[in-house]
């Protein structure tokens, strides 16, 4: 070996030499890091088991604590198990997994999740440090149940906890993993039905929260659940459910859907029996039996039953949903719980698969119209008129799913004598204009949650500015006194008047301001139409609005 070779030896050895001790060190200061980081760090003993989480501003936080056992693998397909009392202290500084969903593929909802597992049921909590009896919210995250995850940063519960809340946010099951019904899965129920696993997981995670959420500062007896889009819809369920009553005080809505739902084994309102539902799928995917499905790996099984059509609902059971939620609603076996609802005046801007193709020009708009809704063809046309095609076929959709659910949650709730306030959102900032996104679906959740710095990559970027600001802390202002007493109040503000007779409501544009009627007719066309398909018994009051609306039955009775 030649002198300067060997010098270069000893030198790359002695290099080495010095990167372990470097990463020695490196070590033992992240070791002593962390064991100064647990000291600080809050540790609460619930009834469910000790568990450590983070100090963060005021702040204790914890992070993936289990509130159930996911059925997996050969049990796939159960409703959630207990999870059993840990011992120790359980480390809760990480989110857990999310549920398995597809993975994404662009456009402003799109995360990248940091793991994905069938081991899933987890939740997030965030509360004041020094919190007795603070109020709950429990967030319940939207994505169509078929995706979404309690860990996206735009649900960080910091802003809201700074408020006095203890926020909790939730997983639960998606997809076929969380809503398939089978023949042979209601074969094995006690109480033979099947399907609504992701459902009966929130309903978990509530018992969950009722049980330990006092330990973390919080007050069993008031709690609310929140949720948008999906997670509304979820919010729906959750208040005709029987099995959730009593486990919750009051219920904001934000952009749900009072949709039609299949039936377990009937085919009604234009859907296919959930358990036909479930069977076709197994049989596209070519699984003989119920082994064969709960064989398969979980991320395949997730895309391909997505990919082979199956349609992601929960199921009119008798027992976890004993009856469609509007029927329901007009019986008065909701919940009775102030509510808090409200959509957004861009919501198919970002959806515009929910919009139907617009005619060719606005004489075949009009007579398309006028061939399907028969005798209320003006009552529509005054409302989604020719004049404006491009308009009426966005605006039209989000009034039948979104605009009329609201409305409905507030009329139905004063009717049964407990508040309702409506609002409408229809604020726009310049990356959203730009993108035509004016108000778009899930645009108010930044300014809830105070959390614009956290939206997802392809998110239209909320400018940093006094409007904005004083926006989010007006929202966040009404979410948070709305959760803690029922009634939204912010400082400096609009007093927000209940629903009740004269039909008030808030408008969010750049700042608050006070309504009444909200488009008026809106509510009246789209209650006509569901009443009039319901009672004809095979049309789904869905997504079939305008010119892709089956034509109208004839009149019938008002809804009871």
């Amino acid at each position: 070996m030649g002198a300067s070779v060997h010098r270069k030896v000893l030198g790359l050895i002695g290099a080495l030499g010095l990167c372990a001790l470097a990463g020695a060190v490196q070590a033992q200061t992240a070791q002593a890091q962390t064991a100064h980081a647990q000291a600080g760090a809050p540790v609460v003993h619930a009834p469910a088991g000790a568990v450590r989480g983070l100090a963060q501003d005021g702040l204790q936080v914890f992070k993936g604590v289990p509130y159930a056992a996911a059925p997996i693998g050969g049990l796939r397909w159960a409703p959630p198990a207990s999870a059993p009392v840990w011992q120790g202290v359980r480390d809760a500084a990480q989110f857990g997994p999310s549920c398995w969903q597809p993975k994404a593929n662009g456009g402003i909802y799109a995360s990248t999740l940091a793991s994905m597992s069938e081991d899933c049921l987890s939740l997030n909590i965030w509360g004041p440090k020094d919190a007795k009896r603070a109020p709950v919210l429990v967030w319940i995250h939207g994505g169509a149940l078929i995706s979404g995850s309690s860990s996206e940063g735009m649900y960080d519960g910091g802003a809201l906890a700074k408020r006095g809340l203890v926020v909790v946010s939730i997983n639960y099951r998606l997809g076929v993993l969380g809503y398939m019904a089978h023949p042979e899965l209601s074969a094995q129920s006690p109480d033979k039905v099947s399907g609504n696993y992701g459902l009966l997981d929130q309903i978990k995670a509530l018992e969950w929260v009722k049980r330990n959420i006092a330990a973390f500062g919080g007050d069993p007896a008031n709690v609310t659940i929140a949720g948008e889009s999906a997670g509304g819809l979820s919010v729906l369920y959750l208040m005709a459910s029987p099995k959730a009553r009593g486990l919750f005080s009051k219920a904001i809505a934000q952009s749900a859907y009072m949709v039609s739902t299949p039936h377990l084994n009937e085919a009604r309102f234009g859907h296919v029996a959930a358990e036909a539902m479930g069977a076709a799928t197994a049989a596209k995917l070519g699984a003989k039996s119920l082994a064969d499905l709960r064989a398969m790996d979980a991320e395949i099984l997730t895309t391909q039953a997505l990919m082979a059509g199956f349609q992601t609902t929960a199921a009119v059971d008798g027992k976890v949903l004993p009856r469609q939620v509007v029927d329901a609603f007009d019986r008065g076996e909701q919940a009775r719980v102030p509510v808090l609802a409200g959509f957004n005046s861009g919501e198919i801007r970002s959806l515009r698969r929910l919009a139907p193709p617009p005619p060719a020009d606005a004489a075949a708009y009009e007579a398309q119209i006028r061939q399907r809704y028969g005798d209320l063809a003006d009552d529509f046309l005054k409302l989604y008129p020719s004049s404006d095609v491009p308009e009426s076929v966005l605006a039209a959709p989000r009034d039948a799913l979104y605009g009329w659910t609201a409305e409905r949650l507030a009329a139905k709730q004063t009717k049964l004598g407990a508040q309702g306030y409506l609002y409408l959102f229809d604020h726009g900032y310049p990356a959203a204009q730009a993108a035509g996104l004016h108000a778009f679906h899930a645009a108010e959740i930044p300014y809830v949650f105070g959390t614009a710095s956290k939206t997802p990559d392809g998110w239209p970027k909320n400018p940093d500015t006094p409007t904005e600001a004083a926006l989010t802390a007006a929202m966040g202002d009404y979410w948070a006194s709305f959760a803690k007493d029922g009634a939204p109040t912010a400082k400096g503000r609009p007093a927000w008047p209940a629903y009740g007779a004269g039909r008030a409501y808030m408008i969010f544009a750049d700042a608050p301001q006070v309504g009444s009627h909200l488009r008026p007719g809106m509510y009246e066309l789209n209650e006509a139409v569901m009443c009039r398909r319901r009672a004809q018994g095979d049309i789904s009051w869905n997504w079939n609005v305008g010119v892709v609306s089956p034509p109208l039955p004839p009149g019938v009775a008002e809804c009871r």
